[in-house]
């Protein structure tokens, strides 16, 4: 998808979802070659108008990885509200960060820890890249500098020493894509 706002010093709101692969002799992560950038990136992309976070990552995860949601853990922090009233409860990011790319434009990523127990059961979308790459941490720290982007390393750096052992893995289907209708309880005058 395109940029929604379009104008100088405008945001968009963008997902990734960092994917860790667990049924290897050592855990790897996912990166694909972007297109545009030439750079290796996690699979995500932009939140359309019509769609929530989590559906964005559902949406991006078929088409850029091969991933079903449903084929997917996602890495929870052991203390978090896991339920709420009258909200679509989403699951907690790994990090949310706004960065500049480079036509003075801005994302805010929301940026998520999946982990894969096998291979995705689905092709990559057509248009999209087709360059995905398993590499162990070590390999994601041999990249150069003009093959990953620093912040990529942090995150996933992050899973494999923290998140990938101390959170809590929740099947990613559980979290509902659907928007709530407000009922007339919850409509305050």
């Amino acid at each position: 998808m395109a940029h929604i706002h379009t104008d100088h010093n405008q945001h968009d709101f963008t997902v990734t979802a960092y994917i860790i692969r667990v049924d290897t002799p050592e855990p790897v992560a996912l990166l694909h070659m972007h297109k545009k950038l030439g750079v290796l990136l996690p699979v995500g992309g932009h939140i359309e108008l019509d769609e929530t976070p989590w559906q964005a990552v559902a949406h991006e995860l078929t088409e850029e990885s091969g991933y079903r949601i449903d084929e997917l853990q996602v890495l929870q922090p052991n203390s978090r509200i896991k339920r709420m009233s009258n909200v679509v409860q989403h699951p907690y990011p790994l990090s949310m960060n706004t960065h500049d790319i480079p036509i003075n434009h801005f994302h805010t990523d929301i940026e998520y820890g999946l982990v894969a127990n096998f291979a995705p059961s689905l092709d990559v979308a057509a248009d999209e890249s087709t360059d995905l790459r398993w590499l162990t941490q070590t390999e994601l720290h041999e990249l150069s500098s003009k093959d990953i982007f620093k912040n990529t390393r942090e995150v996933y750096d992050f899973m494999f020493n923290e998140a990938l052992d101390n959170w809590e893995r929740v099947d990613a289907d559980v979290y509902r894509f659907e928007y709530l209708k407000p009922t007339e309880n919850d409509i305050v005058e």
